[in-house]
């Protein structure tokens, strides 16, 4: 029985794991090994970090988490789970090896049977879905972005173009236009407000309005964006429309409430509609944020605050002290 079992191992499993362990909780850490930054080439925004690839992030996680004997490190997936009669919760895993007895070790194994946590931490973040255009996945992550914060620099002093039409597009083109050597607005044969077209040409942002059929690069970067009609235009990255969708099922299967984005609603605390069960990452908001936060060191602060939380939960209930977290609203 541990004290948490930690669903996910990026960033804010990672977090999580490394605050529980300096106060001697005993977590499990089960990582599936699917982060959802797996296809860019380097994390940004994160201090003493920026530029990491997301591998190397986990690796030097995983170091940092080995000189914690109380955390202990699986590989692989959580085929099922339920609450224990009592306190807890019961997961049934299936497929990977495992980390040995800590972090730190390197034997093998298979991963199976059952595993219980007096408190479950979810933290298996948002995978992206793609909707379009055509070549969209071959650039993803390389060429292809949806988040300015993220890969917004790295634009500097290049060509780009943003795809779609509804205001929130607009304001990323014009955002964008602050440091790119020339933007262009592409609306996918969608309509454009003659105001923010007027906006966007007026701060030298280009306009197509045809229906875009392909975007057009090798080896990850893009080179050109064919349209129904006209001619392509030349452009070395593009911001498309991602879609978040739940990586995971568990929380659904447990029963949290959730947004209608899919988001699973915490309070700021991390916790969830079902009692005893955390979520934090970009998998989980609260209420006032609008939008699952995608920066890394988001994520990962999250999981800090969560792992304090769930301590002091623990704490309430083995020394029957009053919860200071208790009640408090999503």
């Amino acid at each position: 029985m541990f004290d948490v079992v930690i669903v996910g191992g990026g960033p804010t499993g990672m977090s999580a794991a490394l605050a529980l362990g300096r106060v001697h909780r005993s977590a499990l850490l089960l990582d599936a090994g699917e982060g959802r930054n797996a296809a860019a080439p380097n994390v940004h925004n994160f201090l003493t970090r920026d530029g990491t690839p997301p591998g190397e992030l986990r690796k030097l996680g995983r170091e940092e988490l080995a000189a914690y004997p109380s955390v202990r490190a699986r590989t692989g997936t959580v085929a099922g789970v339920s609450a224990r009669d009592g306190e807890g919760f019961r997961l049934e895993l299936s497929g990977g090896g495992t980390v040995g007895g800590t972090v730190g070790d390197t034997a093998g194994g298979t991963v199976g049977g059952t595993v219980e946590g007096r408190r479950l931490l979810l933290a298996t973040g948002l995978a992206d879905e793609l909707p379009g255009p055509p070549g969209v996945r071959e650039l993803w992550g390389r060429s292809a972005f949806h988040c300015p914060y993220c890969h917004g620099y790295e634009c500097t002093g290049r060509r780009v173009a943003v795809l779609g039409a509804d205001p929130s597009r607009v304001r990323l083109a014009l955002q964008l236009s602050r440091f790119a050597a020339g933007v262009v607005l592409c609306a996918d044969g969608r309509p454009l407000d003659p105001e923010a077209r007027a906006a966007l040409e007026g701060h030298g942002v280009g306009v197509r309005e045809e229906a875009v059929t392909r975007l057009e690069g090798d080896g990850g970067r893009l080179e050109r964006i064919m349209f129904a009609s006209g001619p392509p235009v030349e452009r070395d990255a593009v911001f498309v429309v991602n879609v978040p969708r739940q990586r995971s099922g568990l929380a659904a299967r447990l029963g949290c409430a959730a947004f209608a984005d899919g988001c699973v609603e915490v309070n700021e605390f991390g916790q969830t509609s079902v009692p005893g069960v955390y979520a934090a990452g970009d998998m989980a908001r609260r209420a006032s944020v609008p939008v699952p936060l995608a920066a890394v060191i988001a994520a990962a602060a999250s999981g800090t605050v969560a792992a304090a939380a769930l301590d002091q939960d623990l704490l309430s209930a083995d020394f029957g002290l009053p919860n200071p977290f208790a009640g408090a609203g999503r």
